[in-house]
């Protein structure tokens, strides 16, 4: 029978539809009040699915893992005929048939199938006909290429999609250029604001009346300004950004030529660098966004909701994320990214404005180009399996509550109300025992206060199929 083994410590708009009241959960003292809402977990794993011979494997693997949504990145240039080429070549750009659209329909077929939600960010790199200068793939996209890119997408994918996002990262200068003007005024979110409107016209030309659009995907840190004659290629802080791109100014207040967006929801990379620094991180520069500053955020849409930039009451979404490992010297251990990740779930979970949450990769990108590949995965880039492999579907936070201990906890895999096992370790023992059988609500959510002392806690589930998953042991974060 399939197993996930406990491995020793070495140490939804969309937000998803509120749960109908909390099953009764059991508890050794008070229970504690669980947040009223679920949330999706966007999974990434781009190379092992777009790999025809990994990708059925790799889709049971995930199914294993409690995985029931996709974030799937579609590359512009990548799909465009001639990219390389300065010259834009004479085709029907409006046509699904002018591009090659690579592993992505055998993608979102199978998600289809499953019953996944999918989000797809489209995203550069640019066709270099498709710049202003045709000598670079970031530089200046033309919106109106974009805009017919956009309706062949909607024609050939929108049927699969159920979530949109238009470019990645767009406060990056390797993503998007120039962030800024030569006289140090802010020119990325001018630019993205263009191709956010010509690529949501682009679906709706498609026949897609009112898609699900994402704005933002923005990365967590940058800087506000520059100083005339500075490199106009420096990553921008994500609200900052935001701001000039709702044409807002520092108080919020709107331009009067800029209407409203359409958004659908605003989404966010909310990676804390270097990952040692621990979930509760707070840069001291307040337009930066990362998981433990998710109120910066929160206010900011709120703010700009008010001024009638957006809709109201638009959700988050934590499109990509992840804890970066050892040997990266701004790593942390395997057994800390199991708690971190775990932590990181939670502050989004009890944040009643976040509708998802988000894993970035299944298995570390090997080293590439002098690049050493950003080590968030599950599983090394060899294929070893790290903690959080076993922790990510049953994870676990414990934390010290006056003089006992709350725990919280999700069972990704189920598929309803269940109970999970809660085992503790007692300090100087060497050995669990079972704390407590728990339910969890019809989520899959769970919560309990306890007074026993313990040095070690961590959760074992088996599921209706027969699958037994037990995760790593877990420590108070």
């Amino acid at each position: 029978m399939p197993k996930i083994p406990f491995l020793p410590p070495s140490r939804v708009r969309a937000l998803v539809a509120a749960v109908a009241g909390c099953a009764a959960l059991g508890a050794a003292g008070a229970t504690p009040v669980l947040a009223s809402h679920g949330q999706l977990t966007f999974f990434e794993a781009p190379r092992q699915l777009e790999n025809t011979a990994l990708r059925a494997k790799t889709f049971k693997q995930l199914q294993l893992l409690g995985v029931k949504a996709l974030r799937v990145e579609l590359h512009w240039n990548e799909a465009a005929p001639s990219s390389k080429s300065r010259r834009r070549p004479h085709f029907d750009a409006t046509n699904p048939s002018s591009y090659n659209w690579g592993q992505i329909p055998a993608v979102l077929y199978q998600a289809q199938r499953l019953n996944w939600p999918v989000l797809l960010t489209v995203t550069g790199f640019v066709p270099k006909w498709a710049t202003a200068a045709h000598n670079d793939m970031v530089t200046r996209p033309d919106d109106k290429f974009f805009e017919e890119f956009m309706t062949a997408v909607g024609r050939r994918l929108g049927s699969e999609v159920t979530y949109w996002a238009l470019w990645n990262e767009p406060n990056i200068p390797g993503w998007l250029s120039p962030q800024f003007n030569s006289n140090g005024t802010p020119a990325s979110p001018r630019l993205y604001r263009g191709l956010f409107q010509s690529g949501y016209k682009g679906l709706q030309a498609a026949g897609l009346a009112s898609p699900k659009v994402f704005f933002g995907e923005t990365a967590p840190f940058g800087v506000d300004s520059i100083r005339r004659g500075e490199s106009t290629k420096q990553e921008m802080s994500p609200l900052v950004f935001m701001r000039e791109a709702l044409c807002l100014n520092s108080s919020y207040h709107k331009a009067s030529t800029c209407s409203s967006l359409p958004i659908y929801g605003y989404a966010m990379h909310p990676y804390t660098y270097p990952a040692l620094q621990g979930t509760n991180y707070r840069p001291p520069n307040s337009n930066q966004v990362t998981i433990g500053t998710l109120s910066r955020l929160s206010n900011a849409i709120a703010k700009a909701a008010a001024a009638r930039a957006i809709p109201r009451r638009v959700p988050i979404f934590l499109t990509e994320f992840g804890v970066e490992t050892k040997p990266n010297p701004l790593g942390v251990s395997y057994q800390e990214q199991a708690e971190y990740d775990a932590v990181s779930e939670k502050i989004a979970y009890e944040n009643p404005g976040v509708a998802s949450f988000s894993q970035y990769l299944l298995e570390d990108e090997p080293p590439h180009g002098g690049e050493k590949g950003y080590r968030t995965g599950l599983e090394t880039s060899s294929g070893g399996r790290k903690t959080l492999y076993y922790a990510f579907p049953l994870p676990l936070v414990v934390s010290r509550s006056g003089s006992g201990y709350s725990l919280w906890g999700y069972v990704r895999p189920a598929t309803g109300a269940t109970k999970v096992k809660v085992w503790v370790q007692p300090a100087g023992s060497g050995h669990f025992h079972v704390l407590k059988i728990v339910s969890t609500n019809s989520g899959g959510y769970w919560a309990l206060h306890s007074s026993t002392a313990g040095s070690h806690w961590r959760v074992s589930w088996r599921s209706p199929g027969g699958v037994s998953y037990n995760g790593p042991a877990i420590g108070v974060y």
